[in-house]
């Protein structure tokens, strides 16, 4: 480990009790209208807060925290990467986008390794990932990308299976990505090239889970992807609009597994010798199905792994595969082991600094979350930085649908919060409500606003139980979503309505700057120093002048004033 120093701040004291990191996931500051769950509900302590005069706008999207473009929603992957490395890091959808542009990603050497074999032996490369271009997780331009590769590479046979978005896109846009690739790949196999659909599902129901909050999401995925098991259609698009038929009002991220085939059987189920890219470059929900692929670890190229080491569920046969991440998902656990392009190297993030300083840090949510506290904010890694000095707790989600529960665990968090802090004694917390932010996905406006009274009473619990304990409270969100619940007309900003006179859902993350309100002990109605382009980035320097040090010279400045002799 690099050795690594923090000086004292010139002007700044250390802060009389904890300091609070406190992440209302998914609250931005947008329109007060008829579409801002925020702005319906009924929060007395925010309101008060944005009385407050040391108080904020941070950006939360596109370059300031390193995205491509203006127009890339923030999300909560790179927003807590911001917030724990103090500086402005290149994020992994404009890292594919350059590796593909210059052509860094097809001279590499697992390019090289995936599909060389698969032109001489004729087997299939399979692509799985989220099909949209959402630019969060994936976008279709990458998959795009490696298929026209392969082609011209001599790889003669590619299945695709798609998880279907509707979540950082229009919540029933899927055929607007799904009805563009199948006239594709009807070009392309009019062109004499075996290009298919295999199979697919609605990301919260196939696949994409993360932090081991429900395996069976995984499970079904490994079903349809690998086995060919489920409800066959003609087509992607069939399976989508059928599905939508028998289910009035579903949304597409919530659509269940489908497969593609016909009386003879399913298209491109995963099999030996085959070769298989998980396309999606952001890691929270694509580390399990890697799993599912790489366990055990250690064993030979070209055999399968027994399905006895794998306990989540029955595998059956493991079919032996050249198996490769976009981008590596966890550079602790080395998942995968072979991937396409290198994921920014966040090093010398602030709780790394304040671990070799001594100080102790609690990193708090529910399972939603938990690996944003603590994998994202620690520059994509798992493990804490010293055992002793850091205390990660997990409050575990419940398996439903948060529209229906929108409190979700925003109580207990705050309970098991204050536990901690007079238990462990940390310097440093950091906690993320995840209310704003899942509950904001779901699409349901009612939901959203019962989310964000939930969120607001637990806040006023916290920082009332701050106060008994001296603490100081930096309270902001890592990107914006409950804010903007309604579709807008993108010439006009009108609220899109539907037929019946209903507001049309928007389920997505917005572009739309963040509350940054810092309320404690000592810190007075000149404290603010934020510049206008103050984004996520500042708040970590921010974080160690209250706790009485001086930023590392490349952390981007301060949000509070220097404060005279």
């Amino acid at each position: 480990m690099t050795q690594l120093r923090l000086d004292p701040h010139p002007t700044f004291q250390p802060a009389p009790g904890p300091v609070v990191l406190v992440i209302l996931d998914g609250v931005g500051l947008g329109p007060e209208d008829e579409g801002n769950a925020w702005h319906l509900a009924r929060t007395p302590v925010l309101d008060r807060l944005m009385g407050e005069r040391v108080r904020g706008r941070l950006l939360a999207s596109g370059p300031a925290v390193g995205l491509p473009s203006p127009d890339d929603l923030g999300n909560s992957e790179v927003g807590h990467n911001a917030l724990g490395a103090g500086r402005i890091f290149d994020q992994g959808a404009k890292l594919v986008s350059q590796a593909i542009a210059s052509g860094a990603l097809f001279e590499g050497e697992t390019w090289r390794w995936l599909v060389w074999p698969l032109a001489a032996t004729g087997k299939t490369l399979h692509l799985i990932g989220l099909w949209s271009d959402g630019n969060v997780h994936s976008h279709i331009d990458h998959a795009y990308a490696l298929v026209e590769h392969a082609l011209a590479t001599g790889v003669t046979k590619v299945r695709l299976h798609l998880l279907i978005d509707g979540r950082d896109v229009g919540e029933t846009s899927a055929l607007d990505y799904v009805e563009p690739l199948e006239a594709k790949i009807a070009a392309w196999r009019e062109a004499g090239h075996d290009v298919a659909v295999a199979s697919g599902g609605g990301r919260m129901i196939v696949t994409m889970d993360r932090y081991e909050a429900d395996w069976r999401i995984v499970e079904r995925g490994w079903r349809a992807h690998v086995q060919g098991l489920g409800r066959r259609f003609g087509s992607a698009s069939e399976a989508i609009r059928t599905l939508r038929a028998e289910t009035p009002g579903i949304i597409d991220q919530n659509l269940p597994p489908f497969v593609i085939g016909d009386d003879t059987g399913p298209r491109g189920p995963i099999v030996d010798g085959d070769a298989v890219v998980f396309f999606n470059f952001r890691g929270d929900r694509a580390i399990e199905i890697t799993r599912a692929f790489e366990t055990p670890h250690g064993g030979t190229i070209g055999v399968g792994s027994p399905a006895g080491d794998f306990p989540y569920f029955d595998r059956g046969h493991v079919p032996a595969v050249r198996y490769a991440g976009m981008m590596q998902y966890d550079g602790d656990l080395g998942l995968p082991r072979m991937f396409l392009v290198t994921p920014p190297s966040i090093e010398r993030t602030v709780g790394e600094y304040l671990a070799q300083a001594g100080i102790r840090q609690l990193a708090i949510s529910e399972t939603q979350k938990f690996g944003h506290v603590t994998y994202f904010f620690n520059g994509n890694n798992s493990e804490p930085f010293s055992r002793e000095l850091e205390r990660y707790v997990e409050i575990p989600s419940d398996r439903v649908d948060f529209g229906e529960r929108p409190w979700m665990k925003a109580a207990e968090i705050v309970d098991r919060t204050l536990v901690e802090i007079d238990d462990f004694q940390p310097h440093f917390v950091r906690l993320n409500l995840p209310n704003g932010d899942m509950v904001g996905h779901t699409g349901k406006l009612f939901s959203s606003i019962i989310a964000m009274e939930a969120v607001d009473l637990s806040l006023g619990r916290l920082l009332d139980g701050l106060a008994k304990r001296h603490g100081t409270a930096i309270v902001l969100a890592d990107h914006g979503n409950c804010e903007e619940m309604v579709e807008r007309d993108k010439k006009t900003g009108a609220l899109i309505k539907n037929a019946d006179g209903s507001y049309k859902p928007r389920t997505s993350h917005t572009t739309n700057p963040v509350p940054c309100v810092i309320v404690g002990p000592g810190v007075d109605d000149k404290a603010w120093a934020g510049a206008a382009d103050a984004g996520l980035s500042n708040v970590a320097a921010t974080v160690l002048a209250l706790l009485g040090f001086a930023a590392p010279d490349d952390y981007r400045a301060s949000l509070l004033a220097p404060r005279g002799p």
